[in-house]
């Protein structure tokens, strides 16, 4: 038995995702824990260790902004859950009109940047902005206000619960709580005590990843949170890493806080998936057929209608309003609207096709890498028989309690070393690697979810006719999870492609991204460049996940 279990230990799958996620992730968060220890690290010192803890702890600030990390953590996980879990509902169990457009509307969100949905909500809602200019008032106080904030972020990580809400109860169907209604449960009771306790694995899975992207994003505490006094770790990490003195040891330890608080959430997953059984997936053919809203068919379709005005059209409309005006001062007149700034996009006079270029291309290399990277380690840690398999699980949830620019900071600390023969520094794939260690927990988590509930018996049958552990996993088990693992990659192909922050600081010389072609227009004061390039990033990216979305729909003709 026990040469047995080293053998699985030792399986290929196995040794991909740990060697993966060695390079991906390891040695990055390495360099940052020595950072933090050695302070002189970055001068080739290993002088004076943990001389910068009391310094960096003994802020007389840092319990406020732990606090506040925590508090806007909590409310946009809560405030995501109460939008996105009626509506998976709705389209897991029910015939839906226009599921896939439905889809690709709240997919839309997701990719817009949140620096840029952030200033297209200030322009609409501040005083003089276009809702002040159309309708008479604004919302300014609203906006920068604690509640803005929140709001402001859930829409745009509402749509990460809903595509792993969705796919999860569509998995699970109906059949279970069809057996409740047969035992006398009503069509609530059997959705409560069945339908949704199966689900658990997608939704803490989901959950778990909007606590870790709100208490690691930057651009919008950083544009409302200020004018609201409301400041978060992330802020404090930015002013150590950006403003004068460089505070790189500190920068590290605040990290560090930030790991505290993600890994809190973290074990709280794991808890609540490890009391329970949740298996569904059983190799027994499962009733797929989903049922009609009848009468309230028109009150869905308002519902989703609603929530897509806005959380996309909204925000759209207001990068398309800044896109093609000639000059901001200028407002919502027609004279001061055209689209000068669309053809410089197009024509590529300054640059701009060769930023998209870079960034689609860096986008699709980032999504299948961690889709096969995630799915791996997913399957080590659910599935493997092995010692250490919860040290790979905090391995892949590391990435999402490290701000960006940290993230940066430990690429550049770990492969900018004088005595490494070949090194990826300041080329493209450094890139590269900063969007795989960044976003490679959202498959992971998506994958974990999808293996919890798929039973043993199926891989083990495989294994009693002669198939390897690799080909187990992809014979078998990698069909049953590519809903939810497709649904994860749209989502890394979202954000990597307009990534800020790791590219900013990371990005070689002479190689420009979206992002940080949009953030330079911005500095340079050309808004209404910036917001156009944004806009036509949107539209273009929408292609691949309108394609992948009807494949999955058809998701029969791929098992």
């Amino acid at each position: 038995m026990a040469r047995a279990r080293a053998s699985e230990g030792l399986s290929p799958t196995v040794i991909l995702a740990a060697g993966g996620l060695v390079l991906v992730v390891a040695v990055p968060f390495l360099f940052i824990l020595l950072q933090a220890v050695f302070p002189a690290l970055g001068r080739g010192s290993l002088a004076a260790p943990f001389s910068a803890v009391s310094g960096a702890l003994g802020d007389a600030r840092l319990l406020g902004m732990a606090l506040n990390t925590l508090l806007l953590g909590a409310l946009v996980v809560a405030l995501s859950a109460l939008i996105a879990v009626p509506l998976a509902v709705l389209r897991a169990l029910f015939r839906v009109p226009g599921a896939l457009l439905w889809d690709l509307l709240f997919l839309i969100p997701f990719m817009i940047p949140p620096y840029i949905a952030t200033l297209g909500w200030i322009m609409t809602l501040q005083p003089k902005g276009y809702l002040a200019q159309l309708l008479g008032f604004d919302l300014a106080a609203f906006l920068f206000s604690v509640p803005g904030i929140v709001f402001v972020m859930t829409l745009n990580t509402f749509p990460v619960v809903y595509f792993a809400v969705s796919r999860t109860v569509e998995t699970v169907g109906s059949r279970y709580a069809d057996v409740a209604r047969v035992f006398g449960a009503g069509p609530a009771r059997a959705f409560w005590r069945i339908t949704l306790p199966l689900s658990t694995p997608g939704l803490a899975a989901s959950l778990l990843l909007v606590f870790a992207m709100a208490i690691e994003e930057y651009g919008t505490p950083a544009a409302l949170g200020r004018r609201a006094g409301f400041d978060v770790l992330v802020t404090a990490i930015d002013l150590r890493v950006s403003d004068w003195p460089i505070d790189l040891p500190g920068a590290a330890i605040l990290s560090l806080v930030l790991v505290m608080l993600s890994f809190a959430a973290f074990l709280l997953q794991r808890w609540i998936l490890t009391r329970r059984s949740f298996q569904t997936t059983t190799g027994k053919p499962q009733e797929s057929a989903k049922r009609e809203l009848g009468r309230w068919r028109l009150p869905v379709i308002a519902l989703f209608a609603t929530v897509a005005f806005v959380a996309t059209a909204l925000p759209l409309l207001a990068i398309l309003a800044t896109a093609l005006s000639r000059t901001i001062s200028g407002g919502l007149v027609w004279s001061n609207l055209g689209l000068s700034n669309f053809t410089a996009i197009l024509s590529d006079s300054t640059g701009a096709l060769r930023a998209l270029s870079t960034s689609l291309s860096l986008g699709l290399a980032a999504a299948l890498i961690t889709g096969i990277l995630g799915a791996l380690s997913a399957y080590a840690v659910v599935k493997a028989k092995m010692r250490g398999r919860g040290l790979l699980d905090g391995l892949t949830i590391l990435p999402n309690a490290l701000p960006g620019i940290v993230v940066a900071v430990g690429l550049i600390l770990a492969w900018n070393q004088p005595w490494l023969p070949v090194t990826p520094y300041n080329t493209v794939l450094i890139l590269l690697l900063a969007y795989c260690c960044i976003l490679l927990p959202q498959p992971v988590r998506y994958s974990t979810a999808a293996f919890h509930q798929i039973g043993d018996n199926l891989e083990a049958a495989a294994r009693v006719f002669g198939a390897s552990p690799l080909t187990a996993f992809r014979r078998i088990l990698l069909p049953l999870i590519l809903p939810s693992l497709l649904a994860s990659m749209l989502l890394v192909f979202a954000v990597a492609t307009r990534e800020l922050v790791a590219s900013v600081v990371v990005a070689p010389v002479g190689v420009s991204t979206i992002s940080t072609y949009i953030w330079r227009q911005f500095e340079q004061g050309s808004v209404g460049l910036g917001m156009a390039m944004a806009f036509v990033t949107i539209l273009i990216t929408t292609a691949l996940p309108l394609i992948v979305l009807s494949l999955m729909g058809r998701r029969g003709s791929l098992l």
